[in-house]
C-alpha cells in the first residue's frame, strides 16, 4: 500500500482515510447528526446580561413634526366621527394605553388622564419620554372642546397610562407588559390596548389577557409593522386568540404596504398620514401602532352606550358591524375589515355568550377560554385564596402546560433522546466499520 500524503489505496486502489481519521469522520457525523435532531440548546431561566439587545418592541413609526388641523385627521371623517358622536362619546369608560406613558399635560389631554403607573423607571425620565404612549391616547381621548390639536375618537373617555416600554420604546421581558395588562384591569379598564408586540409568545402575557377577558375588559392589539420586524408573522399578543388584531390602512382603504397581516387579523383601521399628539407639540406618522387605538376606542364608544354590555358582546358587535374589504367575508389581509364606530353603535347585533374570537387554543402554551383549576370536565377549582388565572402555582394547572417566560423549554430534552439513540447508533456502526477494516488488512 503506497502512502499519499494524507490519503492511501486500498487493495483494490480506491483512496482511503487511514483508520484513526476514519473513525474520527464517523464520530463527528454521528455528533453532527445527534446535534441536529436535538436541536439547539434552551437558554438558561435567568440568560439575558443587562447589556442584551430587548428581545420585543414597540413599533418604530415614521414620524415627523406637524402641527396638526382638524381638516388634517382624515381618520375621522372617513370613520364618521362626526355621525358616531351623536349616540356616544365614550363618557365614563376607562381605557387603558400600555405603552411608553402618557403625556397627561399636553393641552389635546389636560383632564383625561387618570393616575397611572410606571413600571419601568418608576416616573423619573418623565410620564413618556418617548411620544408614543402620548400620541395612542390622543387618538383615543384627545379633547374635542376647542378647534385646535387633534381629537380623539372616544373625546370624552378616561386614560389609564400603564409604562411598560423604556426610552428605546422597548420592552426586555413580556413579564412587564402582563404586569401591566393586570394592573390595569385591576385599576378599572374596560377597554385595554396594546400598540406593541413581538415575534416571541410568552405564557405570562396570555395568562394576563385571560385574566382579562375573566374580569369582563376588552383587549385590543396591533399586528404589526414590517420595518421593525424579522418576519411577516402577526406581532404577539395580537394574534393571541380572543384580541382584537388591527392592521392598518391607507386613505384610499387599502392595506398600508408597512403593515403585517395575516391569518389572526381580526380588524382594519386607519394607519397613515395620522396627526397625533406628543410632548410638547404634534407629529405626523403612520403604523398599526395608530390603527389599534381607534379600535379601542371605538369600543369605548360601545361601551359608554351600552354600559351593561360584556366584552364579548363589544367584541361581537365591533367584528360583525365592520365594513367589508377585499373578498366577501373574514380574510387574512383585512380581517372582518375596516371598523365601522357608527354601525357598532348603531345595527342591532343579537347577544352572544362568549367572544367569537376565543377558540380556547393559543399560539403559546397557555390555553384561553378555562383558567387554571377551573376545568369544567373535571369540576375542579382553584385552591382558596389562590389566583386562578395565575401561571406560577403547579397545582393549578389542570388544563394547562405553561412555560412562564426565561425558563427553560423541556421540548428541547424531549428532542434529545432520540438524537443520544442515534448518536449511539452510529458510534456503534463506526467502531464496527472500523474494526472490518482492519480485519481486511491482514
Amino acid at each position: 500500500m503506497k502512502w499519499l500524503g494524507n490519503v492511501t489505496r486500498d487493495r483494490q486502489g480506491v483512496p482511503t482515510a487511514p483508520p484513526r481519521r476514519l473513525a474520527g469522520r464517523a464520530l463527528l457525523g454521528a455528533l453532527a447528526v445527534a446535534a441536529a435532531v436535538a436541536g439547539p440548546l434552551a437558554p438558561p431561566a435567568h440568560a439575558a446580561p443587562a447589556t442584551a439587545a430587548p428581545v420585543a418592541a414597540a413599533p418604530v413609526d415614521e414620524l415627523t413634526g406637524m402641527d396638526p388641523s382638524r381638516d388634517g385627521q382624515w381618520q375621522l371623517a372617513k370613520l364618521q366621527a362626526q355621525a358616531a358622536w351623536q349616540s356616544s362619546t365614550g363618557r365614563g369608560v376607562v381605557v387603558a394605553v400600555v405603552d411608553s406613558g402618557v403625556d397627561g399635560s399636553h393641552p389635546d389631554l389636560a383632564g383625561q388622564v387618570l393616575p397611572g403607573v410606571d413600571l419601568v423607571s418608576s416616573g423619573v425620565d418623565g410620564p413618556d419620554p418617548v411620544g408614543h404612549g402620548t400620541t395612542v391616547a390622543g387618538l383615543i381621548a384627545g379633547r374635542r372642546d376647542d378647534d385646535r390639536g387633534a381629537v380623539g375618537l372616544a373625546p370624552d373617555a378616561k386614560i389609564l397610562p400603564v409604562r411598560v416600554l423604556d426610552q428605546e420604546n422597548r420592552y426586555d421581558s413580556a413579564v412587564t407588559v402582563a404586569n401591566g395588562v393586570r394592573w390595569a384591569v385591576d385599576h378599572g379598564a374596560r377597554v385595554i390596548n396594546l400598540s406593541l408586540g413581538g415575534t416571541d409568545t410568552s405564557a405570562p402575557l396570555a395568562a394576563a389577557i385571560d385574566y382579562a377577558f375573566a374580569r369582563n375588559v376588552v383587549v385590543v392589539a396591533c399586528t404589526g409593522n414590517l420595518a421593525t420586524s424579522t418576519g411577516r408573522d402577526v406581532w404577539y399578543p395580537a394574534r393571541e386568540p380572543g384580541v382584537l388584531a388591527v392592521t392598518g390602512l391607507d386613505a384610499n382603504d387599502n392595506l398600508w404596504s408597512g403593515a403585517i397581516t395575516g391569518h389572526e387579523t381580526v380588524l382594519s383601521a386607519p394607519a397613515t398620514a395620522i396627526y397625533g399628539a406628543r410632548p410638547g407639540g404634534y407629529w405626523l406618522m403612520q403604523g398599526t401602532s395608530f390603527a389599534a387605538p381607534l379600535v379601542a376606542a371605538t369600543a369605548a364608544l360601545v361601551l359608554a352606550k351600552y354600559p351593561q354590555m360584556s366584552a364579548a358582546d363589544v367584541v361581537n358587535r365591533i367584528t360583525t358591524t365592520a365594513r367589508d374589504l377585499g373578498p366577501t367575508g373574514r380574510d387574512d389581509r383585512f380581517g372582518y375589515g375596516m371598523v365601522d364606530p357608527v354601525a357598532a353603535l348603531t345595527s342591532d347585533v343579537p347577544s352572544v355568550g362568549r367572544n367569537p374570537l376565543d377558540d380556547n387554543g393559543s399560539p403559546g402554551s397557555v390555553g384561553f377560554g378555562w383558567a387554571p383549576g377551573l376545568d369544567p370536565d373535571s369540576g375542579a377549582a382553584a385552591a382558596p385564596g389562590a389566583d386562578p388565572l395565575s401561571v406560577a402555582a403547579p397545582e393549578q394547572q389542570t388544563r394547562w402546560a405553561a412555560h412562564p417566560a426565561g425558563q427553560v423549554d423541556n421540548s428541547a430534552r424531549e428532542r434529545l433522546w432520540p438524537g443520544l439513540a442515534l448518536f449511539v447508533a452510529l458510534l456503534t456502526s463506526a467502531a464496527l466499520a472500523v474494526r472490518r477494516f482492519r480485519q481486511t488488512r491482514r
